[in-house]
């Protein structure tokens, strides 16, 4: 299911990213709220 919603953003012209679950990944976030919502289109 979560690759069919990628796959229809990026139908859209979303830059979409995806990962390996559960892998070790560096993220830096700083987060000003209480929901933080990227979206570049």
């Amino acid at each position: 299911m979560v690759e069919a919603v990628c796959a229809e953003l990026r139908a859209l012209g979303a830059r979409v990213e995806t990962g390996v679950f559960g892998a070790d990944m560096k993220v830096a976030l700083t987060n000003d709220g209480p929901i933080t919502l990227i979206l570049e289109v």
